[in-house]
């Protein structure tokens, strides 16, 4: 026998019909002699509802209060899966997220798991219950209830898949695997069998949908097999193991991100430790800095931009407003109509001219680079956040042409 942890996204439990989907895919699982712990996400835009009702109310709410109002989708999608499944006459129970030992952060909103505690999982199973968990929540040491971000779900997944030592994690979505583009954007996508943890999560990280690149990190680090699929077909779906087993790739997937905006620190005096005093005060803030250009020094000044989440432009330009006349800069500069175009691939440290390609494709289309990033196995560029979706179509068709 073995245990199995599902994960299910929003879209597969969006409805009436979409519950009882998932219900049956659980249930045969489970009738195949399995323990089964199964996550969900919130229903469909349930989400989006619960901030549109917070917002009429107040327009700056607490952080906290967010949170207490937001694990509700997550719960109400536990339950409901949890009925289908006594329906179809199957012993199970739901668990929010403190009720299955997830012990987090307080850093309401995006919290992290510190560890997972799942003496209350273990005891359901051993009474032959399906559990149903609510995803992407927890709790802190005061007690509180805490959500884990964007793609929380799917942390939550492989966070319970190790704490309980399981045989398989799948990530159940409403795409059969991962694919080289997104492929309801890129008519030609093709999809993986197989790909790397550091790919996948370069990937993740970039702005591609199929997986939360914190999930991913989990998943390498304990070395935890997953499995992307579809939960409306039956197709074997996308296997992402550790690099050693899989054959490098030369690209292996194009990715969009438009939650980004650049900030730009005009007239930094050129002399040291400015930078570090820059960067030091935004990472004391929990924000994460992406793409960094810093101008060569000119008449004793330089310009510093950078790049952030767009959903942590407005702490970031508080943050930095806060010092910029004790470093000498003269002025602050922001543009959040961006986006981030990457390609990755493990094999394109042997490929050269693999950054020539990407930067032909959108010259060909007369798209207009602002920034640069290159690591071993990624090349990121920053555009304008119009030609975002143009720029993913012709790159990925000057790496994959059709058939």
């Amino acid at each position: 026998m073995s245990l199995i942890v599902q994960k299910f996204g929003g879209t597969s439990v969006a409805d009436r019909e979409h519950v009882f989907n998932v219900a049956e895919i659980i249930t045969k699982t489970y009738a195949k002699g399995n323990s089964v712990v199964a996550v969900v996400s919130a229903q469909g835009d349930t989400t989006d509802d619960l901030l549109e009702k917070a917002r009429e109310i107040n327009a700056d709410p607490s952080k906290r209060e967010m949170d207490v109002l937001l694990t509700a989708g997550e719960q109400m999608s536990a339950s409901l899966l949890a009925m289908a499944i006594e329906k179809l006459g199957y012993p199970v129970v739901s668990l929010l997220g403190w009720q299955a030992g997830f012990v987090t952060s307080s850093d309401y909103g995006k919290a992290r798991i510190k560890r997972v505690e799942p003496e209350r999982i273990q005891k359901e199973l051993d009474k032959k219950h399906i559990v149903i968990l609510a995803g992407f929540q927890g709790i802190n040491k005061y007690d509180d209830v805490t959500t884990l971000g964007r793609g929380g779900s799917d942390t939550s997944a492989v966070a319970v898949a190790v704490a309980m030592k399981a045989d398989l994690c799948q990530i159940y979505t409403d795409v059969d695997g991962v694919y080289t583009a997104d492929p309801r954007k890129v008519k030609h996508a093709r999809k993986l069998d197989v790909i790397s943890y550091d790919e996948m999560l370069e990937l993740a990280s970039l702005g591609a949908q199929v997986l939360n690149n914190r999930s991913v990190e989990i998943a390498k680090e304990y070395g935890v097999e997953l499995e992307v699929l579809s939960s409306m077909t039956k197709k074997p779906g996308t296997i992402v193991k550790e690099a050693g087993k899989v054959e490098k790739l030369f690209i292996s997937g194009v990715a969009k991100d438009e939650d980004v905006a650049r900030i730009s620190i005009i007239g930094v005096p050129d002399r040291p430790g400015l930078a570090f005093k820059v960067f030091s005060r935004i990472s004391a803030k929990n924000i994460n800095v992406d793409i960094i250009l810093q101008s060569v020094g000119r008449n004793g000044t330089k310009d510093i931009s950078f790049t952030v989440a767009r959903s942590n432009l407005k702490d970031a330009l508080e943050t930095i407003d806060s010092f910029l006349p004790s470093i000498g800069a003269t002025k602050l500069v922001y543009d959040e109509n961006v986006a981030k175009i990457s390609i990755v691939g493990a094999g394109m440290e042997t490929h050269p001219g693999t950054a020539t390609k990407m930067f032909e494709a959108l010259y060909e289309k007369d798209i207009n680079i602002k920034m640069i990033s290159t690591s071993e196995i990624k090349i990121s560029v920053l555009i304008d956040i119009k030609d975002a979706d143009k720029a993913v179509s012709a790159i990925h068709d000057k790496f994959f042409p059709a058939d």
